[in-house]
């Protein structure tokens, strides 16, 4: 009897697994199906597609570009990845998970939850044939191979070179769709000259020769030179952020709180370079930036490469401001 009703039993969950696994299959299908339909309509919705990958809690110029570029109507922010910066004496030994817990802040403050945040690497690349893999770099071989054919994935980097440089190691079949936008090095238009003594390209030296020596891909740089031509005031920092509450009140409260490092004038920090501001205009609005094509450094692959050479820095500090009254 004890048999019997053990077959009995078995029979009855063989039916019923049986009952349940066509409906589960008639709802998953569908989920799935919806999801790469998702995902296909959210890169292809006429706006700009682009991965914005910062080192946030190195400085205070990130989370102004963060937040300018999320006010940009032109722009499709497909994820917001966070960047090591490992050579600031301010840094902990996990960075990224700094620059990780501000983005997600920034994220929170404005409502805008629904925008991915990839962790990126903690540390730099350690050759130039082994990347730094992290879900960053994952994501940005992800979102480039989603993307129509002839469109570009633009990938804006305000800090280290790792992540994009990572996912150019771990899938180069992603290089013709790519378009990286990079802040970094400083540079002598009249000359031709590159001086990679900078802080961003410091955090990552690897990653920048392989983005410099990698044929094929497009890449765009605001140079230190350029960029530092941007300098904010705090007093229309307060005129235009002051007592507003949310997300302008947090950009205040780092300005002001954030110790600068590198340099002992200005104490009272009256003015601050917006070197990532100027990155992240120049790509909402082209009109206020002029562009030369140059040949990459001599020790590097000789290539050609687009360099931000002169910004309309009044234009845009006007068009930033104008952009934060929406928020």
């Amino acid at each position: 009897m004890l048999k019997q009703n053990n077959k009995l039993r078995t029979f009855k969950t063989l039916n019923y697994h049986k009952a349940i696994r066509i409906p589960l299959l008639q709802f998953i299908i569908p989920l799935f199906l919806f999801t790469q339909i998702s995902v296909k309509a959210q890169v292809n919705d006429g706006r700009l597609p682009l991965i914005i990958d910062t080192d946030t809690a190195n400085e205070v110029d990130d989370l102004y570009a963060i937040v300018r570029a999320i006010a940009e109507p032109k722009f499709n922010i497909l994820g917001i990845t966070s960047a090591q910066f490992h050579t600031s004496p301010l840094a902990t030994d996990s960075s990224v998970y700094e620059s990780q817990r501000i983005n997600e802040r920034i994220l929170k403050l404005m409502g805008q939850n629904a925008i991915p945040l990839p962790l990126g690497s903690n540390v730099p690349i350690n050759n130039s044939t082994e990347p730094a893999s992290s879900p960053a770099s994952n994501f940005i071989v992800d979102m480039a191979h989603k993307l129509p054919a002839g469109q570009k994935l633009n990938v804006v980097v305000l800090g280290s070179c790792t992540n994009v440089a990572s996912a150019i190691l771990e899938d180069p079949s992603i290089i013709p769709q790519l378009k990286v936008h990079y802040l970094g090095f400083w540079h002598n238009v009249e000359t031709n000259t590159y001086n990679k003594k900078e802080f961003n390209t410091g955090n990552d030296p690897k990653a920048v020769e392989i983005l410099l020596n990698t044929e094929g891909l497009d890449l765009t740089v605001m140079t230190a030179t350029t960029s530092q031509h941007l300098v904010f005031s705090k007093a229309e920092v307060d005129g235009n952020l002051k007592n507003r509450g949310g997300v302008s009140d947090y950009l205040i409260n780092r300005w002001e709180t954030y110790e600068r490092w590198w340099t002992k004038e200005d104490p009272e920090k009256r003015s601050w370079i917006m070197w990532d501001v100027a990155i992240i205009e120049a790509l909402a609005r082209p009109e206020l930036s002029k562009t030369e094509t140059f040949l990459t450094p001599t020790e590097n692959t000789q290539r050609l490469i687009n360099i931000h050479t002169e910004i309309e820095v009044e234009n845009m500090k006007t068009d930033f401001w104008q952009s934060l009254k929406k928020i």
